[in-house]
């Protein structure tokens, strides 16, 4: 059951079915010979194809900015091909700008297509190629004599199946040479230009779509895989890559330090060392290394050479050439995994840049042991070592090829820094898992994506709940849940999402979140159904197909993992899988629930709905160019399922502390049944309880019933007379104790078992859920229980007692501790005392400060779960709000001290991030309390007045800038953290707003996350829609050479035009509203101004309808936009990602500028009379120069002069001798010969014009003459610039 829920109207940006090209790759080997410092590759390649039929006539290849030098097939060159690189045809030749951004779009259509549309390389067979069919043996042989080498085709790694569908024809090979001379994509070289401070390196840029064939020619599709052979030509160290000779200067346009002598060899970049230049340049490439040799004609080189004997697609080759550092990642392993993996396990290695070794082992502590038990839970490792190597500027975080994981620096963390670690852990395991599920295991078509990601993720959370622990592991899928419940809404499903995923990244962020939750609660229904091991023997089953060739080409699809969950789980799945995978959406729960006395049953109503469908919400800036793509190419989200059905465990805790769990099937949307009482009696405990209470602390009970030792395990602090009137805490009344004594159950948990993704409305009384906070062990029902408390609309001290008890109590679960810190706010309120408030101070005071006084002890974060709460603390504090929304002075005052006093120094761990978390909340807060001159708190004399605090708040933010400058800390989060806080105090109206503050910090050289955060800081406070700040922005966005940065900016990019298309202004105080002492005048504005309002704020259609009200006629934008478009540093998918925001902003027009230049008027001077050397003949030189003066008219035409002729000679008459006088005189004829090359005629003086009577013809020029005249020497020149022809300008 696939249900529509993607329309591809516009297909030329959308995934689609890849044509069939008539042939498969057996094995491809390529050599590569790099040169760093020019980016310049020269290379060869050679392609076993097998064909799939004897028809084949053509071969289309992918093959992208690349010089075709030579290609033969079967060793016989062939010149009959076809070759178009899309990035000759990414800029206009002519004089375009914004508005001809579709013909741009037109010509690299097929190139935006996932996969691309048509292969750039089309090859013609000759006649001269027979293609014979073959045995299966015969292929075999004849494809391992092609290779020189036996291995290449593994049959126990997904080749078995490929051969016998592809290979039963005559091979073919073919040979291309190539070179690239400038590298534009596919990949990244770091620390190689002048002023790159970095160590330099390069690596292939394996996450963008289409990086391969950017390097070599081959079938660049995720299931053209084939075994491969690779070799990479490189310099052999630092200073051998750097040391160029002057032929090699002279010979590009472009080299590096143009003018040096002639003989001698320099180094480029002085900056390195001598033993930085001697560093080995280290080249790590998917596959195993079999040699590496030093180039015997060029010692400054070498040449190491990898093979990969497991089929994997060519996106998934990659390789990293720098100078790394080498960690041995197994010898982490524990003493006893290596003894029962012995000669099995597998190697693991580490790379990183100098420096950094401390840094990796640090970071990939884990993965060894990831590794190990991914082997012995789930299946083999399907390659012979792993690899991972961490490396600057890379666009993701981490990037995965065969057998090697290509990371960013950004993931490393020392010893000393705690905020990362689980995050950054559980995205290595992640990585390593994609060996798995993702590179050998590959989809089989885009919408399979979300079963790869999915189990990815699963195995990942496995390991990380033997790592962390089941608490951590539960209470993480619960917030997951919950997130999955408030981003799913008119999404399309996750099978559909597969399809898309390309669109946005927040499309593979969700469906790497609601995946794996999918098969969690999969994995939850098939171990309570069958009793089985759930998925983990599922995953296991689907590696041995894998392996074993049942699966074809390694490649999996949905219907395929159905089949093999119902096989092994012996449970029919057809619903699930047409709910949570094809169906879109998470139910909502509401639950009622009444105990009937006479029939002793409990009768539960239970209603479900997927949200109000009527309600329109706003469009939100985080999501807007997202929602935008999806209209432009009508993208709708699935149909709103009815109901979503499914067993559902409720499990009643009765009086006498037993549970009692009861299944019951979800069939409709409103479900009713009864539920029966099992417990004859009343509840005793309580009166436990209260005998407690009443003896005190000295009177000791005995614990002859063992239950009553677990009844009150957690929350039973704070009990004393005294410890209750010190933390002010409040009772149960007589009244609420006499009710729950009447009660006949403890508490109800709905879907007790977690196999629900929802959102579970019960509607039971409070006492229920202290009891399910206090006595349930589950950590994630003891989290719906704070949730519920946190969700109430009015503040009551009791909620508060139970709330920091449970703060106070450091059994629970450190989420469950910080989750009551953030409740604590809700109760923070001027109707009950400021209690929570009170609450949070106090218990901050006892864990962190000195005894008896509010001074802040040495911190010491060796407890994690005190260090979390200490962090928590302080942000719920700065959530404090009075009735008029402002935030007392207690709470900043509280913050201010805590930042002011902390103290580091006896601390063996960084506190980077918790100083970071008190800036914040600090700046939280006081933006919520702007002081204004006439404002006065009610505080002591010496503490002086409001405006005066506010200063030494900015003060204190400011010194930890200031400080983070000369002593840098983890990633420059203090610098980070106080742009943002400036940031917002000036989107609140505490500070101006100033440029220059944010600007410093967007030039290179600065650390790239406080770049961004700079960046986003003007786009937050509406700055860069100034002109000088949006040239800056647009030009860092075009042509900054980190991927990273031009992906975040253009990110930004996006944000600002949200911001502007929506009517965030971007400052929360609106100074264009009329103000008379202090009051604002609310104007009434007309009807169809509040519905324009109304719609660009709900309605996609209005929000780019305001958008180019406002910035389709700014001019600057115009340029600066098209001039980052024009630029070639960006990559194509960037590119992509331009041209969309140029159609929003613009409308098509298929026109283009012509650029005329005006002619100007000439003057003439006479310089005077001279003498040409070499000649004795006086001479005058006229100068001709050109003005400034723009000729606007006509040049009226001269009349032509044509020479009167003379007048006609009479005849001459020849009187001859014996001749009669009176004979008739003959006239002498004359013939007047034409000259042999005649010319043309034209004014006198010219070439062309025939010299009059009398008139002797002019001598050539340079001729000397006797007796001539002073000869005239004219010199033509131009003065001042060339003006060009605008548009409205008369042109002539």
């Amino acid at each position: 059951m696939e249900p529509d829920g993607v329309t591809e109207n516009r297909g030329w940006a959308l995934s689609h079915q890849k044509p069939e090209l008539g042939f498969g790759v057996l094995h491809q080997r390529f050599h590569l010979d790099i040169d760093p410092t020019q980016r310049s590759i020269r290379g060869s390649t050679e392609i076993t194809i097998s064909p799939h039929s004897a028809d084949l006539k053509t071969l289309r290849l992918n093959c992208r900015q690349c010089e075709l030098n030579r290609l033969s097939i079967n060793g016989k060159p062939s010149a009959s091909m076809t070759y178009i690189d899309p990035y000759k045809h990414g800029r206009l030749r002519w004089k375009a700008g914004v508005h001809q951004y579709h013909m741009l779009q037109e010509r690299l259509e097929g190139q935006f297509r996932v996969p691309p549309a048509e292969p750039e390389l089309v090859v013609n067979l000759p006649k001269s190629i027979k293609i014979l069919e073959l045995d299966l043996d015969t292929t075999l042989d004849r494809a391992g004599k092609l290779t020189g080498d036996p291995m290449v085709l593994d049959l126990t790694q997904n080749t078995k199946p490929a051969i016998d569908q592809t290979a039963r024809f005559t091979p073919i090979i073919l040979s291309i040479d190539f070179s690239i001379d400038d590298l534009r994509d596919g990949m990244q070289f770091v620390g190689w230009g002048s002023g790159d401070l970095q160590f330099p390196h390069a690596y292939t840029q394996n996450s963008v779509s289409g990086a391969a064939c950017c390097l070599f020619p081959c079938v660049d599709a995720i299931d053209s895989r084939s075994t491969w052979e690779i070799a990479i030509k490189c310099p052999r160290t630092i200073g051998d890559a750097f040391r160029i000779s002057k032929d090699n200067i002279s010979s590009s346009s472009s080299g590096l330090n143009g003018a040096q002598s002639k003989n001698a060899e320099v180094e480029s970049n002085p900056t390195f060392s001598e033993e930085e230049r001697a560093l080995d340049l280290v080249v790590i490439c998917s596959g195993n290394m079999t040699d590496e040799i030093v180039d015997p004609q060029d010692s400054s080189k070498k040449t190491t050479s990898f093979v990969c004997t497991t089929a994997v697609a060519p996106q998934h080759i990659g390789f990293a050439i720098g100078p790394f550092e080498h960690v041995d990642l197994a010898a982490f392993r524990e003493s006893d995994e290596d003894d029962k993996l012995g000669q099995n396990a597998v190697p693991v290695h580490g790379f990183c840049l100098p420096g950094r070794a401390d840094e990796l082992k640090n970071t990939c502590l884990p993965v060894a042991k990831a590794i190990d038990f991914f082997t012995l839970t789930y299946g083999s490792y399907p390659f012979s070592s792993y690899k991972i190597c961490f490396l600057e500027d890379m666009i993701r975080d981490c990037s995965e090829t065969a057998s090697l994981s290509l990371c960013s620096t950004r993931l490393l963390f020392p010893e000393d820094i705690i905020e990362p670690l689980d995050r950054v852990t559980r995205r290595l395991i992640y990585t390593l898992a994609c060996q798995w599920l993702g590179v050998n295991i590959i989809p089989k078509e885009p919408a399979d994506t979300w079963a790869i990601v999915g189990m990815a993720y699963f195995i990942t959370d496995m390991f990380m709940r033997k790592l962390s622990g089941n608490n951590e592991y539960r209470f993480q899928q619960k917030e997951n849940a919950d997130q999955v419940c408030r981003l799913d809404v008119k999404r399309p499903s996750i099978y559909d999402t597969g399809k898309i995923i390309w669109l946005d990244s927040s499309q593979a962020e969700f469906l790497a979140l609601k995946s794996p939750l999918v098969l969690f609660i999969l994995d939850r229904r098939l171990q309570k159904a069958s009793g089985s091991s759930g998925l983990s023997r599922i995953i296991s089953r689907v590696f041995l197909n894998a392996k074993v060739g049942d699966m074809v080409n390694g490649a999996l699809n949905t219907a395929t993992f159905q089949k093999v969950c119902e096989k092994l789980g012996h449970a029919k799945l057809d619903v699930f899988f047409a709910q949570w995978v094809y169906g879109a959406g998470c139910p909502k729960f509401r639950v009622t629930q009444r105990f009937n006395k006479k029939r002793l049953v409990v009768e539960m109503l239970i209603q479900q709905h997927q949200g109000d469908a009527h309600v329109k919400e706003d469009l939100d800036p985080n999501t807007f160019i997202r929602d935008v793509k999806e209209d432009l190419l009508d993208i709708f989200a699935g149909s709103v399922q009815p109901a979503f059905t499914g067993p559902m465990t409720i499990r009643i805790h009765e009086a006498d502390g037993t549970p009692y769990e009861h299944i019951v099937e979800i069939k409709e949307a409103m479900t009713k049944f009864d539920i029966p009482y099992n417990t004859k009696y009343k509840r005793l405990k309580r009166s436990r309880r209260q005998k407690e209470r009443t003896a005190g602390p000295t009177v000791e009970f005995s614990n002859e019933n063992s239950d009553d030792v677990l009844l009150y395990c957690l929350g039973d602090v704070l009990q004393t007379e005294e410890e209750v009137r010190e933390w002010r805490l409040a009772e149960w009344s007589k009244e609420e104790e006499d009710s729950m004594s009447q009660e006949s159950y403890e508490w109800i948990r709905m879907d007790a078992d977690f196999e629900w993704i929802c959102q579970m409305t019960l509607k039971q009384p409070g006492y229920m859920y202290l009891s399910q906070l206090q006595q349930d062990r589950d950590v994630v029902a003891q989290l719906e229980s704070v949730q519920y408390m946190a969700a109430q609309p009015r503040a009551h001290p009791l909620v508060s007692t139970i709330l920091i008890r449970t703060l106070m109590d450091g059994r629970y679960f450190h989420g469950i501790r910080t989750a009551a810190a953030s409740a604590l706010v809700k109760h923070a309120k001027e109707e009950i005392g400021w209690l929570g408030l009170f609450h949070l101070e106090k218990a901050f005071q006892e864990f962190f400060c000195l005894p008896g006084s509010r001074m802040t002890r040495s911190n010491d974060f060796s407890d994690r779960a005190s260090y979390y709460l200490q962090c928590a603390i302080p942000r719920a504090v700065a959530k404090v709000r009075d009735s008029s929304a402002r935030t007392p002075f207690t709470a900043s005052k509280f913050l201010f001290e805590k930042l002011r006093y902390n103290d580091n120094s006896n601390n063996e761990f960084s506190d980077a991030h918790y100083l970071a978390t008190l800036m914040t909340a600090l700046a939280e807060a006081i933006s919520a309390a702007i002081p204004t001159q006439s404002d006065t708190l009610d505080i002591g004399p010496d503490d002086g007045d409001d405006m005066r605090f506010f200063s030494s708040c900015l003060e204190e933010i400011d010194r930890y800038r200031r400080l983070d400058e000369w002593i840098p800390s983890y990633h420059n989060i203090l610098s980070t953290t106080a742009l943002d806080c400036k940031r917002r105090l000036a989107q609140s109206g505490g500070i101006p707003i100033r440029a220059a503050d944010f600007l410093q910090y967007t030039q290179d050289g600065c650390y790239d996350d406080l770049r961004i955060t700079a960046f986003g800081c003007l786009v937050e406070l509406g700055l860069s829609r100034s002109s000088h700040v949006l040239n800056w922005f647009l030009f860092v966005l075009g042509t900054d050479p980190s991927p990273y940065i031009r992906e975040k900016m253009i990110h930004l990019f996006g944000r600002s035009l949200a911001l502007t298309a929506i009517g965030d202004s971007g400052s929360q105080n609106d100074s264009s509203a009329p103000q008379q002492a202090g009051l604002v005048i609310e104007q009434e504005s007309s009807t169809d101004a509040r519905q324009a309002d109304l719609a660009r704020k709900q309605t996609v259609s209005g929000a780019i309808a305001a958008l180019r009200s406002e910035l389709a006629n700014d001019p600057n934008l115009e340029k600066s936009l098209w001039q980052a478009i024009d630029s070639p540093a960006l990559t194509l998918p960037q590119l992509y990602e331009l041209l969309e925001i140029c159609s929003l902003l613009y409308e098509p027009l298929n026109s283009m500028l012509v650029v005329l230049r005006y002619p100007r008027y000439w003057q003439c001077r006479n310089e005077g009379q001279t003498t040409i050397s070499g000649s004795n003949k006086p001479s005058h030189i006229v100068t001709f120069t050109q003005t400034n003066r723009i000729r606007t008219k006509l040049i009226p035409k001269m009349p032509i002069r044509i020479p009167v002729p003379p007048p006609a000679l009479p005849s001459p008459t020849l009187k001859r001798s014996g001749s009669s006088s009176s004979a008739a005189a003959a006239p002498l004829r004359l013939s007047i010969k034409p000259p042999k090359k005649p010319g043309t005629p034209g004014f006198p003086g010219t070439p062309g014009f025939p010299p009059s009577a009398g008139m002797a013809a002019p001598p050539a020029p340079g001729t000397p003459v006797d007796g001539a005249k002073p000869r005239l020497i004219i010199t033509m020149r131009s003065k001042g610039p060339q003006k060009t022809a605008g548009p409205g300008t008369p042109r002539n």
